[in-house]
C-alpha cells in the first residue's frame, strides 16, 4: 500500500511541485467551507483493527462478536473492521483474494455471514459504548464489480478502452473521479452503511489516490446523515481541513522501527516532531502504531521489526500526541505474518499481553493530558544528559500531567533527567507506586526500559 507514495513523490519532484501546494492549487475553490469537527466521543479514544477472516477459526461476524466483551474490558473504543464487502473472482490473487478487491459496495462478503450478522456486531459494540468504522475502498474495485458492465464510464480507461490497474495491483481497476455520477454513487453507497447499519465512520484506503475534493464533498453529505469519524490511510495535511479526523503517522512508525534496529536515535524523533508541528495543526489526529495489517503481512511481525523494544514503542504510541492503534493479535504477542490472500488464523493463546494493553489504554482514557487533538495536553521535551539515547517528555492539560522516560537503546544506561517546572508527587503508572519528582534525578534504566509518571 505504500509503494504508490514513492512513485507520487518522485513524479512530483521531477516537475518541481510541492505535493501539498499542488493539491491546494487544484482545490483552490472548494465546494464547501466546512471544517472538520471531531465527534465528541473520539476525544480520548483508541482504535483496534479487526481482520474478520483471520480473527477466528470460523472467520465470520458471529465468531468475532463473541470477542467484543473481552475487547471492551481491555479498554478498546473504536473497532475498525477491514473490508466487509464481497471479493472479486476475476483476476483475484490467491485462493480467497484481497479484502481490497470489492465486487459489490452494497453487500457483505458471504464468507463473513449476513447483513444481519454485521448489524449485530454494531449493536453489540454500541451497547457497550464502543464505536464501529468500516474499511472503505474508493480508489478501485474488482474487475467483476457490477459497475464494470452497468457503468463502464465509472472507470479509468486507456486509449483502447481497456480498464486500468493501479500500479501492480492486477486484481483491481481504477475508478474515475472525473465522472460526477461516480462521485454521487460512491457517496450514496457510503451513506447506505450509515443508515442501514448505523456505523460510525470509515477508514479510507489509499485516501490520497482519490481527489481530496471528493472527500470534502463526501464528508459534508455523510455528516448530514450522522456525524461520522473519518480515518485516511495517508498523511497529507490538506485532507484534515474538511474531510478527515485522523491520518496515519507512517513516518513515525518507520522511525520507531529504525530506532529499535539501532539505525536511528532519539534525535530523529525530535526532528520528526518538529516537522509535524509545521505540517499539521494541533487538532489533526494522527494514528500511531507498532503494527497494522500492511506491516504485519508485508514487512514482518512486531517481534521481527522491534524485538525487545516493542512495548517501549507501544507506550510511546500512547503518550505522544495522537491516537494509538492496536492490530488484532497484539494482545497475544502475534508472532507471524498473516497471509493476505489465504485463511491464516490468529493463534490467540492465553492473551499474555492483554493486561499490559489494558493498563496502557486506561492510561490514555483516564488522563486528559493524553487525549486526542486539542482535547489533549501540550508536548514538551525534557532535558537529560544523553539526549540521543534517552527520550523524555511531558504532556500537560489543566492539572493533569504525564511524563514519559525511556532508554531507546539495547544497553543499560545511567542518566540524569531534569524535572524543573514539573515538580510534584507522581504515580509510577506501571509500578503503581508513588514517586516524588524534583530537580535533577538519576535513573538506572535497563535496555529499552520505560517509565510513565502521572500527576
Amino acid at each position: 500500500m505504500r509503494k504508490f507514495l514513492v512513485l507520487i513523490i518522485i513524479g512530483v519532484a521531477l516537475i518541481g511541485i510541492n505535493p501539498v501546494n499542488a493539491q491546494k492549487k487544484t482545490n483552490s475553490k472548494p465546494e464547501n467551507t466546512m471544517k472538520v469537527v471531531h465527534p465528541e466521543w473520539s476525544k480520548n479514544a483508541n482504535i483496534y483493527e479487526v481482520n474478520i477472516r483471520q480473527f477466528t477459526k470460523e472467520g465470520n461476524f458471529k465468531a468475532f462478536e463473541e470477542h467484543i466483551d473481552r475487547l471492551h474490558q481491555m479498554g478498546v473504543d473504536i473497532l475498525w473492521l477491514m473490508p466487509i464487502n464481497p471479493i472479486g473472482q476475476k483476476n483475484r490473487k490467491g485462493t480467497l483474494g484481497s479484502y481490497y478487491s470489492i465486487s459489490d459496495y452494497n453487500r457483505v462478503n458471504p464468507e463473513f455471514g449476513t447483513l444481519e450478522d454485521f448489524k449485530s456486531i454494531v449493536k453489540k459494540a454500541h451497547s457497550l459504548g464502543m464505536h464501529v468504522i468500516i474499511d472503505w475502498v474508493a480508489n478501485h474495485s474488482a474487475w467483476d464489480n457490477h459497475w464494470t458492465s452497468e457503468h463502464p464510464d465509472y472507470y479509468k480507461q486507456d486509449s483502447l478502452g481497456n480498464f486500468i490497474s493501479p500500479f501492480d495491483w492486477t486484481d483491481v481497476i481504477s475508478l474515475n473521479y472525473k465522472n460526477k455520477e461516480l462521485r454521487k454513487e460512491m457517496i450514496e453507497v457510503m451513506k447506505y452503511w450509515i443508515t442501514e447499519c448505523d456505523i460510525d465512520g470509515f477508514r479510507c484506503d489509499v485516501a490520497e489516490m482519490v481527489p481530496v475534493d471528493f472527500w470534502n464533498q463526501a464528508r459534508v453529505e455523510l455528516d448530514k446523515t450522522k456525524k461520522v469519524f473519518m480515518l485516511a490511510e495517508a498523511e497529507v495535511p490538506v485532507q484534515h481541513k474538511k474531510a478527515f479526523d485522523m491520518s496515519y503517522a507512517w513516518e513515525l512508525h518507520h522511525i520507531m522501527n529504525k530506532i529499535a534496529q539501532g539505525k536511528q536515535g532519539a534525535h530523529d524523533l525530535d526532528k520528526y516532531l518538529l516537522k509535524q508541528d509545521t505540517l499539521f495543526k494541533a487538532d489533526d489526529y494522527r494514528m500511531i502504531f507498532i503494527d497494522n495489517h500492511d506491516e504485519n503481512s508485508w514487512n514482518g511481525t512486531v517481534e521481527k521489526r522491534m524485538g525487545e523494544a516493542a512495548q517501549t514503542f507501544a507506550v510511546l504510541s500512547t503518550t505522544l500526541p495522537g491516537m494509538i492503534l492496536l492490530y488484532n493479535g497484539q494482545e497475544s504477542g502475534l508472532n507471524k505474518s498473516l497471509a493476505f490472500f489465504e485463511k491464516d488464523e490468529i493463534k490467540w493463546g492465553d492473551y499474555p499481553l492483554q493486561d499490559f494493553y489494558s493498563k496502557l489504554l486506561k492510561l490514555k482514557t483516564d488522563n486528559k493530558a493524553l487525549w486526542n487533538g486539542n482535547f489533549g495536553g501540550k508536548y514538551k521535551r525534557l532535558l537529560s544528559d544523553k539526549t540521543n539515547l534517552i527520550f523524555a517528555f511531558s504532556r500537560t492539560k489543566d492539572e493533569n500531567k504525564v511524563i514519559y522516560i525511556a532508554n531507546l537503546s539495547n544497553q543499560p544506561i545511567e542518566t540524569t533527567v531534569d524535572f524543573k517546572g514539573n515538580e510534584g508527587e507522581y504515580t509510577d503508572w506501571f509500578a503503581a507506586t508513588k514517586q516524588g519528582l524534583k530537580g535533577k534525578i538519576t535513573f538506572k534504566l535497563k535496555a529499552w526500559e520505560y517509565k510513565v509518571f502521572v500527576k
